[in-house]
């Protein structure tokens, strides 16, 4: 009876320091929250991606974005029984310690996808206090997160040599297109490179690569993922013999979608094809004016105010090409005069018949002037906005009130930004420019 109990406290306190331990020494998935993000446009055509604050690319390997096949063939490859084990398949590590053992040295070592996605998080040297680090571990994982979840923590953090982490980062770089769709060599190159990312980098060792990528081929022949066919026309063809350029377009937009929200990928308003076109009347305007010109553009979808395309400069290679110059203030001229006015139409103090003096008027110590230095006398309100006269939309500012006129382009989502003087003088200033705005 005294043996029982002992048995039962021992076991007790064992399930106890597990459990104290596994909430003290918490696995670190904060590693996995540094991720890279890719910007497409409206459509979901891409045309930025950003690289992790510490230079690393690193998508998220959401399994709705990679292609299926690949993953089963990984499964086969790595781990075939990740859907039925907790974290550790003791067969599997049994077999690989009595392989090793018989070769003399290590075979495989046995790690799961779970296991493996834990050395990812922590890294450390590899030797039988590591494996059991690992070990435990996984079933900390395991107990945290569902298999999938796993998975494309595996599929965002596995190594492909330099600062490319996660199979999405891997196919940009190497094949230049997302993970969705992929053939049957990239399939098995995407699964060699990780075992020794470094040594079988395509890049710098395409035969090493390639020897690796067939006797994966090979291998997934085995276990009937490939077909014979597969695997011939696997061996013909080469890897690819250098890195891609991530996506890199529409860098003031992009920029600007991805800080209105979290850092993840990002669906913006934009259009791909008409950026393109933006982009290229811009540096073409540019440079007819002259080398230290710039030239941005903003083109808004009037009826949702969506913004389609934006060049915030010609070009980065030209002065001031890094700057947004659609986020500079600039004055807007004449430009608010028509707004002036319909606020008075609105308001019922005027109409495009009523009658307005273009006379020398002063406002306090203000006196504006037309253009022409001309006046034309008692005028209609349509023929003073035609003829864009100055007067005219002063007085009728003063009327419909300059705090009022700016609060409502405030409300419009144009803020003015008045300099100037007393406040009602500079207010009245901005019917003739005299208050800066974005282009945003």
């Amino acid at each position: 009876m005294l043996t029982a109990r002992r048995i039962f406290l021992g076991i007790f306190a064992l399930f106890l320091a597990v459990v104290i331990a596994d909430r003290l020494f918490p696995p670190p998935l904060e590693r996995a929250g540094g991720l890279s993000a890719l910007v497409t446009d409206r459509d979901g055509k891409p045309l930025r991606a950003f690289a992790t604050p510490d230079g690393r690319w690193r998508f998220a390997g959401d399994l709705d974005r990679i292609d299926p096949d690949f993953v089963d063939a990984l499964i086969r490859v790595e781990d075939k029984r990740f859907y039925q084990h907790r974290g550790t398949d003791w067969m599997g590590l049994s077999r690989a310690a009595i392989d090793s053992l018989f070769a003399g040295r290590i075979v495989s070592g046995g790690s799961t996808l779970t296991m493996q996605t834990a050395r990812m998080l922590e890294p450390r040297d590899r030797n039988i206090g590591s494996k059991l680090i690992e070990i435990a571990r996984a079933w900390q994982l395991e107990r945290r997160l569902t298999k999938d979840e796993i998975l494309s923590l595996y599929l965002s953090l596995t190594p492909y040599g330099g600062n490319l982490e996660g199979v999405r980062a891997a196919s940009w770089s190497y094949f230049g297109h997302e993970a969705d769709k992929l053939s049957k060599d990239e399939i098995a190159l995407l699964i060699a490179l990780p075992q020794s990312p470094e040594v079988r980098r395509p890049d710098r060792h395409p035969e090493t690569a390639e020897r690796a990528r067939n006797w994966v081929a090979e291998k997934l022949h085995r276990y009937d993922v490939f077909t014979p066919g597969d695997v011939e026309d696997v061996a013909t063809l080469s890897v690819p013999g250098r890195r891609r350029d991530f996506p890199d377009r529409a860098w003031h937009g992009t920029a600007k979608a991805l800080a209105e929200g979290p850092r993840e990928d990002v669906r913006s308003t934009l259009d791909a094809g008409l950026q393109a076109e933006v982009e290229r009347i811009a540096l073409t305007r540019a440079e007819a004016e002259g080398e230290d010109v710039q030239v941005s553009v903003l083109v808004v979808h009037v009826p949702t105010r969506a913004v389609r395309a934006i060049a915030g400069s010609a070009s980065r290679d030209r002065p001031g090409g890094w700057l947004d110059l659609t986020a500079q203030a600039r004055s807007p001229g004449s430009t608010l005069k028509p707004f002036i006015y319909a606020m008075a139409f609105d308001d019922g103090t005027a109409a495009p018949d009523t009658r307005v003096a273009d006379l020398p008027t002063r406002f306090a110590s203000y006196q504006p002037e037309n253009f022409d230095r001309m006046f034309r006398g008692d005028v209609r309100v349509s023929d003073a906005l035609q003829h864009s006269l100055n007067i005219p939309a002063v007085a009728m500012l003063d009327r419909v009130g300059p705090e009022r006129f700016a609060a409502q382009l405030a409300s419009a989502g144009a803020r003015p930004r008045i300099y100037g003087g007393a406040e009602h003088e500079a207010g009245l200033a901005i019917a003739l420019g005299g208050a800066g705005l974005t282009a945003r």
